[in-house]
């Protein structure tokens, strides 16, 4: 119970979401002036203004401020009471939450793949799809009223120092089942569960350099996949010269880092139930991103649609009918790319980038290199994944006020995010995107021992159980 009301206590004081219901539209409305005028504002001092600004009005027009204080006055049963149990209710949901989340003890594991071995990328596709499980919201009362969440997984690419590791984290209850999928599709690998690298730097800023950013799909929506390894055609072992591993390049790079350099990249992913988009469909479900995939390929058939022109006798006039869809050959590969992307299970996915490194090694060329890290897989077409959030938010502009403050806050908040794995809840409740299980295998998966990567250890020989039958 203190852990949980400690991270209570975390969330008022750090997270980006607010009880109260106006604050969360004001900050989207204040991050869209923002990115257009270059200030950065906080909702707070943007809300003491406006009470100010009443107060000012009171003064110098005192009869007309007054009539509209009385008619709000009059009406307070009714705005006061919704406004209270909504916030009382989102307030419980949290409380609520913060207890579960608490309780669930975590494991870090790490994934040392064997020294030989091939292995596509559709190894991990299969065992992303044996973790996708969505357990503990079967009913209302588990939800609403002791806080239970689905789990949640953080697939992490780290480099500490130049070595690469690949980490899974889960709960403590998972573990198994994380094992079992692991080993059946990297018969030879390691799984050993490790203390979190996370915790072993301060990551203080004043000890420290830290940058970092999100990572969402494009303009495009969620159903538009990005480049994927089928499209690399890594679905199929090839002989070593001629496999391209895009990972690799990732892999390399992270591997060139030196001492006092540390690149952290995360994607924590849970069962998607639709909760992105807020709504129902036709049916009265949950709107999911099939739903929003069959929006899409109407689109797409409307732009293909002809019209046809002819001459109507009856009243001599020519007339104009829709003809047939009559799609390009890009537009039909479009509509594919979409229904076979929606076919493979969907996970939420928020994907966090942080370098870490000491004031005298820190390299600011470094910056747009995490920024376009996966930029391997975008598409033009279709989809691809761009960097926003935290750091990103800085323009640097010289009217910019108390920049250095606003950056050390983001740097602890954005450290503290990572540290905790939180994505989809308070206190670091994010904007996610939408993946299946064949995009989260082509930005997650162990390169396979074609690709060179020497910063990635490997084990030197097989390990296994004795055979049966041996005398003890």
């Amino acid at each position: 119970m203190r852990r949980a009301l400690r991270y209570t206590a975390c969330m008022s004081s750090h997270g980006p979401s607010s009880p109260l219901p106006f604050f969360d539209a004001l900050k989207a409305l204040l991050k869209k002036w923002r990115e257009k005028s270059g200030f950065i504002l906080d909702p707070l001092p943007v809300a003491i203004t406006g009470i100010a600004f009443l107060f000012f009005c009171l003064i110098f027009a005192p009869a007309l401020v007054g009539a509209g204080l009385s008619i709000a006055l009059f009406l307070t049963p009714l705005w006061l009471s919704v406004f209270l149990v909504r916030s009382a209710a989102r307030q419980w949901l949290i409380l609520k939450r913060s207890e579960f989340i608490s309780s669930q003890e975590m494991v870090l594991l790490e994934i040392i793949p064997p020294r030989m071995y091939e292995k596509t990328p559709l190894a991990m596709e299969a065992v992303l799809s044996g973790i996708h499980l969505g357990p503990g919201e079967s009913s209302w009362w588990g939800v609403y009223m002791e806080g239970k969440v689905r789990p949640w997984w953080s697939l992490e690419i780290v480099s500490t120092e130049g070595k690469v590791h690949f980490y899974i984290q889960t709960r403590v209850g998972f573990r198994r089942v994380l094992e079992a999928q692991i080993y059946a599709q990297y018969p030879g690998a390691q799984i050993v569960e490790v203390p979190d690298y996370t915790r072993q730097i301060s990551a203080d800023h004043h000890e420290w350099e830290v940058w970092g950013c999100d990572f969402l799909k494009s303009d495009n929506a969620d159903p538009y996949p990005i480049k994927t390894y089928v499209e690399y055609g890594l679905d199929k072992v090839a002989k070593e010269n001629e496999q391209v591993d895009p990972l690799a390049n990732l892999v390399e790079f992270m591997g060139s880092l030196g001492k006092g350099e540390h690149m952290w990249i995360q994607i924590v992913i849970r069962v998607h139930k639709g909760e992105k988009y807020g709504m129902k469909n036709a049916e009265g479900k949950p709107y999911t991103w099939k739903d929003a995939a069959n929006e899409e390929v109407e689109k797409i058939r409307k732009r293909a649609g002809t019209k046809s022109k002819f001459f109507d006798p009856t009243t001599g006039k020519m007339m104009e009918t829709e003809g047939f869809p009559n799609p390009t050959k890009g537009q039909s590969e479009m509509i594919a790319a979409i229904e076979r992307n929606i076919s493979k299970l969907a996970f939420d996915a928020g994907i966090r980038g942080i370098y870490i490194a000491k004031p005298e090694v820190f390299s600011g060329v470094t910056i747009p290199v995490l920024g376009g890290i996966f930029k391997q897989f975008n598409s033009e077409n279709y989809n691809g994944l761009k960097w926003s959030n935290w750091m990103t938010i800085f323009n640097d502009y010289p009217w910019e006020l108390r920049v250095k403050e606003r950056k050390n806050h983001i740097k602890h908040e954005l450290v503290d995010a990572y540290r905790r794995r939180q994505w989809f809840f308070p206190p670091y409740e994010s904007t996610y995107s939408v993946m299946s299980t064949e995009e989260l295998a082509t930005i997650f998966h162990i390169p396979s021992a074609a690709i060179p990567a020497p910063s990635l250890p490997r084990l030197q020989s097989t390990t296994g159980e004795a055979p049966p039958g041996l005398p003890i």
